[in-house]
Order: structure tokens, then C-alpha cells, then sequence
């Protein structure tokens, strides 16, 4: 299995919306209507949205590929960028999904640990996240990356306001 990641440019905006829609929806159908489920696709993944996202010097989109195949990817966001105001010494993963094919090989640890070394090199303290209250297989993966849960937010999709826990991880 031969897996390269790639920093994500303008170039990459269409792969990076088909990738995150579908595997947005592969992680939540059916917790939600299926207009919620739309409204909050279509914004988020709005075309228009993700070239803003990618513009922002405090933002980073990475593809993970396998064998050549769009499998997974991850956001970053830092400093302004973060969407919970956390501070300067703080890296958000806003964003880290993996295509249903190719969960369980361990491309969400590399992605993970990709995120943790950017931290580093930022010279960041913290790694933070917000995960889905009710996504029992993302917080068991985050709490063996050695996250802990330190608060929630409301994270609303569609007219449906669910709660997302805050993980986070201190750097040595």
C-alpha cells in the first residue's frame, strides 16, 4: 500500500469537496433528516466556501492518498482560523475523515500524528477537536491518541443543534 500526503492548493478544491461530502455522509446518514443533512453539505462544501477556507493563511487542507486513490483528509486551522478561540498556542483539527473502504488501516493515526508534528513545528502547546458526542469510534480513536475531553460546543447542522465534545491534547 504506497500512501503519500499532499498539502492542498486551489487546484485541489473539487477533490476535496467530493471527498469531504461523501465522507461526511458515510459518517452521519442517519442521524439527522435528510434535509439537515443536505442544508449542511451544501455549505459546507460549497465551492465557493472551501476556496475561501483554502485562501486563509491560517487554514490547511491535506489529501491522503492511497495507491493514487483519494482515501482520506485532514483540516488544520491555527490563530484566527479556529473555531472555537482557543489562542496562539493552540492547532485545531477541524477536519479529519477517512473513506468507509479504508478505515481500520490506520490512515486516521497517520493523519493524526501529520497534524501533531505541524503542531510542533508551529510551536503549538495544544492540539484541539471537536467530535460528535454520539460518534463512539471517533472518540475511542481520539482517546487512544491520548486526547481528553476538556468542554463542548453546539455544533449545529441544518435546524438540528447536536453537541460536540472539545478533546484536547497538551504537546511535551
Amino acid at each position: 500500500m504506497q500512501i503519500s500526503i499532499k498539502k492542498c492548493s486551489s487546484d485541489d478544491v473539487r477533490e476535496i469537496q467530493e471527498l469531504g461530502r461523501q465522507t461526511y455522509f458515510e459518517t452521519f446518514q442517519g442521524t439527522t433528516s435528510p434535509e439537515n443533512m443536505n442544508a449542511y453539505l451544501e455549505k459546507a462544501f460549497d465551492r465557493k466556501q472551501l476556496e475561501n477556507e483554502l485562501a486563509n493563511p491560517s487554514s490547511q487542507f491535506f489529501l491522503l492518498h492511497v495507491n493514487g486513490e483519494a482515501a482520506a483528509y485532514l483540516k488544520i486551522n491555527v490563530d484566527d482560523a479556529q473555531t472555537e478561540p482557543m489562542g496562539g498556542e493552540s492547532l485545531e483539527i477541524e477536519r479529519l475523515y477517512v473513506k468507509k473502504p479504508f478505515q481500520k488501516h490506520g490512515l486516521g493515526k497517520i493523519l493524526f500524528h501529520h497534524a501533531v508534528d505541524l503542531a510542533r513545528e508551529l510551536r503549538k502547546k495544544k492540539v484541539w477537536l471537536g467530535v460528535w458526542e454520539h460518534n463512539d469510534n471517533a472518540l475511542a480513536f481520539y482517546k487512544k491518541m491520548g486526547l481528553v475531553q476538556t468542554g463542548s460546543h453546539p455544533f449545529v447542522m441544518g435546524d438540528d443543534e447536536q453537541t460536540d465534545l472539545i478533546m484536547t491534547k497538551t504537546l511535551a
